[in-house]
């Protein structure tokens, strides 16, 4: 009983401190109605609960968990996990830009899916394959993080410096999709500790601070 409390009080926990409302990017692409999909890919810890946040993102087409960089003969899941790769796990987000915007899909990712000022590590995760970071496709995606972490950072959004990182991706150092028992699990294995714990109450979140952004 004192444990099952105990797991309780601590889910309760998680889910009242899960998400924190942040201003809009004043930097940001406008809706571009009749566009070809547009993808960024994001790290934010654990994959499982960054992919099903941008599953119920309004505008999101498909949200893949993977690896980003490293160099692909080291995308498997067993030597990411050793934390020497270069890897970190990460979500390819394609998304619809006459729907959404790189910068809301951003204010989701700094807001619920990641805490942006945690180095090398996400809740209870550690290493740097959990570490934050943007890898962004051009310098437009650039340019619009990069305001945005300043943004944040003058505005005091958090009681410390944003630490997220921004990389390209190369041919050298793509996105590596992962194998296919990560794909989808928090909606697969909605009753596991984890996803409980640590997954779920992000759903809340979108859902509670970003209402117009849930879906």
């Amino acid at each position: 009983m004192a444990v099952a409390v105990g797991v309780a009080l601590f889910a309760a926990a998680c889910a009242g401190s899960q998400g924190r409302r942040i201003p809009a990017p004043a930097l940001d692409d406008a809706l571009a109605a009749g566009a070809a999909p547009r993808s960024v890919v994001l790290a934010g810890g654990c994959f499982w609960g960054v992919q099903e946040v941008y599953e119920h993102t309004r505008g999101v087409l498909s949200a893949t968990s993977g690896y980003a960089g490293g160099a692909a003969d080291t995308a498997h899941y067993d030597q990411v996990s050793s934390g020497a790769t270069g890897h970190a796990e990460s979500v390819r987000v394609v998304y619809d830009p006459g729907q959404v915007t790189l910068g809301q899909i951003l204010q989701v990712f700094f807001s619920v899916v990641a805490n942006p000022t945690e180095w090398n590590r996400q809740g209870p995760d550690v290493g740097s394959q959990y570490r934050t970071v943007i890898f962004y496709a051009n310098s437009d995606q650039a340019r619009i993080a990069r305001a945005y972490i300043s943004q944040l950072d003058a505005a005091h959004a958090y009681p410390r410096a944003i630490v997220t990182e921004l990389t390209p991706l190369t041919a050298a150092r793509a996105f590596y999709p992962a194998e296919a028992y990560h794909q989808d699990y928090a909606r697969l294995h909605p009753n596991s500790s984890y996803i409980r714990l640590y997954d779920l109450p992000k759903l809340t979140a979108l859902k509670t601070l970003w209402p117009a952004l849930s879906r």
